[in-house]
């Protein structure tokens, strides 16, 4: 199956918008045994948008499309379209109900413009759009007259903004594309999530365990992104499974200590899935990061049955006042300490109840600097049944990288102690 993807709009030729649809939707097919022939991003210019189209479907089975089904004046794709392929736009009566239905549910006014939305391509399949008022389209072109023989082809348009466009790929688009177009060899892939190793460093762990597998044919891939690496497997034939299954194994056997999650995992969704599963809660004391472990944990639904409280201590004052750590200790050790971060981690656990009480304190930059603690130090400590453990780490980054390193060490810190890390399992996928 050869697959084409078009990226619509102007704000991206004028680099105003990134393009993140071409990386996540061919992420998402190559996951999925498919890969994209051809990707091309084009402003909504009506003669190029109709000249995209009509090449792409001149050669791929597969066309997609991105943006232009909005409500504004540059917002052309479904017009457009509608125009090559000869064919009428129809008032859609449910889909305009399901636009109102939003609107009210918000309790705002339904704009008169966004009617237009309702305008469906006569023989479209309407894509339902659970998180905005756009829905996307799908028509099935057999014969296509725009290719040799008429071969068939698939056309499908997608709404641009990414939060309407990822579920909708994944709930109403892909379920179609298995069913028209169904993968005949066998194909499976896996991607373990870990942190706290390098990229080349956890290809040297790797090399020996899982050589016999990439000389078998086995493709093996490493994507680095801050904090984490991603290790991800690919195989075809009838094995494939079996050999991923195998891969993982010895990887996890290999550098099991480093793994917190698997496939698009992130280390707050597994804190807050694995804390909830065994019954553990957490409190947090964070001064250097400002909040930002509380804040990426509270973006996970159902983070309330774990987090007890969250303190930005980010003064000796608070420390000492809501904390109860000995001004003592912060008079002679200094805020960024071993000392200190531990007892910032034991108030925290005693002042809240929790389980576990997790700690960060350390020097951001680009001032602050003393003897024997340079800009980017950060101890960080984890207080929890078993005792208390504080880590030092020399975090040299940027201020809000350096925020989101350190709360990458500290939750996977929070994990490992939580005897949590590595034991994440994935499901085969075939």
């Amino acid at each position: 199956m050869t697959i084409e993807l078009i990226n619509t709009g102007s704000e991206l030729m004028l680099g105003r918008v990134l393009n993140t649809h071409q990386q996540w939707i061919c992420r998402t097919l190559a996951d999925r045994g498919r890969v994209v022939d051809r990707q091309v991003a084009i402003s909504d210019a009506p003669e190029i948008l109709v000249g995209a189209v009509r090449d792409a479907l001149g050669r791929s089975d597969w066309v997609i499309t991105t943006g232009g089904l909005g409500p504004t004046c540059d917002d052309r794709t479904r017009e457009l379209v509608a125009g090559l392929l000869g064919r009428t736009l129809v008032h859609h009566p449910e889909v305009e109900a399901a636009i109102r239905a939003w609107f009210e549910s918000r309790h705002r006014p339904v704009p008169q413009r966004t009617r237009v939305e309702s305008l469906v391509p006569e023989g479209a399949e309407v894509l339902t759009n659970r998180h905005g008022t756009a829905p996307g389209l799908a028509i099935w072109l057999d014969p296509n007259p725009f290719r040799p023989g008429g071969t068939a082809s698939w056309l499908v348009m997608l709404p641009g903004p990414p939060r309407e466009l990822r579920p909708m790929f994944l709930e109403e688009v892909l379920p179609r594309m298995s069913a028209r177009f169904p993968i005949r060899d066998g194909f499976a892939c896996r991607t373990l999530k870990t942190t706290g190793l390098g990229e080349s460093y956890m290809e040297e762990r790797l090399e020996a365990p899982l050589r016999d597998l990439v000389e078998g044919g086995m493709d093996l891939g490493f994507c680095a992104r801050t904090g984490e690496v991603d290790v991800r497997f690919v195989a075809r034939g009838d094995t494939a499974v079996e050999v991923v299954t195998e891969a993982e194994r010895r990887t996890r056997a290999t550098v099991g200590e480093h793994i917190f999650g698997v496939e698009d995992d992130t280390l707050e969704q597994v804190l807050v899935r694995e804390f909830t599963l065994r019954g553990l809660t957490l409190g947090l004391a964070e001064s250097c990061t400002g909040g930002h472990i509380a804040n990426r944990v509270t973006d996970i639904p159902g983070a309330s049955a774990v987090l007890k409280a969250g303190v930005v201590s980010y003064s000796n004052a608070s420390k000492a006042s809501i904390l109860g750590v000995d001004e003592q200790l912060l008079a002679v050790h200094g805020a960024v300490s071993e000392p200190v971060a531990r007892a910032m981690a034991e108030g925290v656990r005693r002042v809240t109840g929790a389980d576990y009480g997790l700690s960060i304190t350390g020097i951001a930059g680009p001032d602050g600097e003393v003897p024997g603690k340079p800009v980017g130090t950060v101890f960080m400590a984890v207080a929890g049944p078993g005792g208390t453990e504080v880590v030092r780490h020399q975090n040299v980054f940027d201020r809000q990288t350096f925020k989101y390193v350190t709360a990458q060490q500290a939750m996977a810190l929070l994990l490992r102690l939580a005897k949590i890390s590595g034991t994440v399992q994935a499901e085969g996928r075939s």
